[in-house]
């Protein structure tokens, strides 16, 4: 009996093992790289998942191996860039899945504006021609407007996203852009202001549970670069109640019917505004949150929805536990990552803050302008999620992030060369 798992997101597994094993499920994780899942991998014990290295992206290959695999009974797929692969792969295997066109939907950013455009659900719209010819251009500033987003309709992890506040900056993101190798196609929506949060839902047979939303504290403008997160945020109870009625229509819009959802939005003055939705459980540390702060593994509502039945969370009492809190720790310049100094500190700080590295010694860190910067995470945790940022803000200052400059190329070059 086995459920499998297209990659995963970075942290979690040990959840999604412990999930399976109570389910009577043996989990089974196919991956290119196992040493992305090093930190998970590590802690837990030996033989308590299967493991196997193959090409992820060449769905053929997964295909036979995953038709010759004994009692194989879900397939999850938890990570944006495998989101199609995955839909593909359940459809061509009969398992239990949302359908792909649905998904493929959810991964066109620009479509999901649109479809929510025509029910009413946001004030604007998205323009795909977005390009740097005056034809393009002038239909971007007419049908969108000043200040705008330009970005990738298939982008991840805030990468190629552009804030244009006026026409200069307008012109040099579409310069950029042209520049660019995109997942997907180049666009521009409004720029919605206010503060942005993640909704954690889950959905079964198109009904909505509003788990928690997050807070997403943010760089300073024009950058979308994530820093701070905790979970749950406050509301008042009309207002949360508001924002589960109006979740339920933004995913109902798209036929979204089953499985968790991580529902970026602003809250603008006239109401929320939706970013992106994301087919999936939230990212970075996200997930360790939700079950530390609800007091339950919420990764066994994964295993049950990828076989095919209604996840007891969708109506389980939730039992609580503390708030939590976690900060991006990136480093002050590019260059190759060296370590990080302060970890000894975080024991004498409240809120018990944890170190959870991403990268290893010798990895590149190219670019700090998106969460591909980041080099781990402080996370801790408080009775309220604001204090929980407070102690994970306060235990991140103790840090640095270390990076040694990149070698210059003549240095890499062989004696002789």
């Amino acid at each position: 009996m086995t459920v499998a798992c297209l990659e995963s997101l970075t942290f979690g597994l040990g959840h999604l093992v412990r999930a399976a094993d109570l389910l009577d499920e043996r989990l089974l994780l196919l991956t290119r790289d196992s040493a992305y899942y090093a930190y998970e991998l590590d802690r837990l014990p030996a033989g308590a998942l299967d493991v196997v290295v193959t090409d992820t992206f060449d769905v053929e290959r997964v295909a036979d191996l995953l038709r010759r695999t004994p009692e194989l009974h879900g397939l999850i797929s938890s990570t944006d860039t495998w989101t199609p692969a995955g839909a593909a792969l359940t459809e061509r295997l009969g398992l239990p899945g949302l359908d792909p066109a649905v998904l493929r939907l959810t991964r066109d950013k620009a479509a999901v504006r649109n479809r929510l455009h025509e029910v009413g659900l946001t004030r604007g719209r998205a323009v795909e021609s977005a390009g740097p010819d005056r034809e393009a251009r002038g239909l971007l500033l007419k049908e969108v407007g000043l200040p705008a987003v330009l970005k990738d309709t298939a982008g991840t992890g805030s990468q190629n996203v552009w804030l244009a506040r006026d026409e200069g900056e307008l012109d040099a993101a579409l310069a950029e852009a042209s520049g660019r190798d995109l997942k997907g196609r180049l666009f521009a929506e409004p720029y919605f202001s206010g503060p942005v949060y993640s909704a954690e839902t889950l959905t079964w047979t198109g009904r909505t549970r509003l788990l928690g939303v997050s807070s997403r504290l943010m760089s300073p403008e024009p950058r979308f670069r994530e820093e701070i997160t905790a979970f749950p945020v406050a509301f008042p109870d009309p207002q949360r109640t508001s924002l589960e009625r109006w979740l339920d229509r933004v995913l109902a819009a798209i036929d979204y019917s089953d499985r968790f959802a991580h529902v970026e939005f602003v809250l603008t003055a006239d109401g929320p505004e939706v970013v992106e939705v994301n087919p999936r459980i939230g990212g970075a540390l996200v997930g360790e949150g939700m079950c530390r702060a609800l007091g339950v593994n919420v990764y066994e509502a994964m295993i049950e929805a990828a076989l095919g039945r209604r996840p007891r969370l969708m109506d389980a009492a939730l039992p609580g536990g503390p708030a939590v809190a976690f900060v991006l720790g990136y480093p002050a310049a590019p260059g190759v990552f060296t370590g990080v100094t302060g970890l000894d500190r975080l024991t004498d700080m409240p809120g018990t803050p944890a170190w959870y590295p991403v990268k290893q010694t010798g990895d590149p860190v190219e670019h700090l302008g998106d969460s591909r910067g980041y080099a781990g995470i402080v996370y801790a945790e408080a009775e309220t999620a604001e204090l929980a940022t407070h102690r994970a803000v306060a235990a991140a200052g103790a840090l640095r992030v270390l990076t040694d400059p990149f070698p210059h190329p003549a240095d890499r070059e062989a004696p002789g060369g």
